[in-house]
């Protein structure tokens, strides 16, 4: 029964991961759907606009101008490769505490986001762009966001966790 009942509660964050993969992709598909490539719309003056941009490359639009015919595949694959690690660290109950659990399934369901995306259309459609006077970041999405918030919860998990996790075991024994 207790076995049931742990690998339910491991299974919880392959729901974050679906939650995110559906946001991903109904807020990609609006912006496929009804924005035309290269659409602009400041949603705050001069420092958030809602843009249709499309991404072949990866973070940041490095390897964005590259002509090699394998580097989509490469980069599909790729991430196939770190989501069935991710699946796999999650139901297998080898994650730390809450934090990095939470964090390896935002994770996950970013990196399924982007990778359906590079699937159907060989790159990333970005739709949130930032700027501060002369600073601009690269357009992101719903899947970029998960990932991040994902590591930053992984990283808060491993600097802050493990100590409050060390005391408290030190405390039961």
């Amino acid at each position: 029964m207790k076995v049931v009942a742990a690998n339910a509660a491991r299974a919880r964050w392959l729901w974050l991961s679906f939650g995110v993969l559906s946001a991903d992709r109904a807020t990609k598909f609006a912006i496929e759907r009804y924005t035309s490539p290269y659409f602009r719309y400041a949603l705050v003056s001069d420092v958030v606009a809602l843009v249709h941009s499309q991404n072949p490359g990866i973070a940041f639009g490095v390897f964005s101008n590259s002509s090699s015919r394998w580097l989509a595949p490469a980069l599909f694959l790729s991430s196939v490769l770190v989501m069935v690690a991710l699946a796999w660290l999650l139901l297998e109950g080898r994650v730390g505490g809450r934090l990095a659990q939470a964090g390896l399934g935002l994770i996950l369901g970013g990196a399924a986001g982007n990778a359906l995306d590079r699937l159907l259309h060989g790159g990333v459609t970005d739709f949130v762009e930032i700027r501060l006077a002369t600073f601009s970041w690269p357009a992101f999405n719903v899947a970029d966001s998960a990932i991040t918030v994902g590591a930053a919860l992984v990283i808060a998990e491993l600097v802050f966790g493990g100590r409050r996790t060390d005391s408290v075991e030190s405390n039961r024994g």
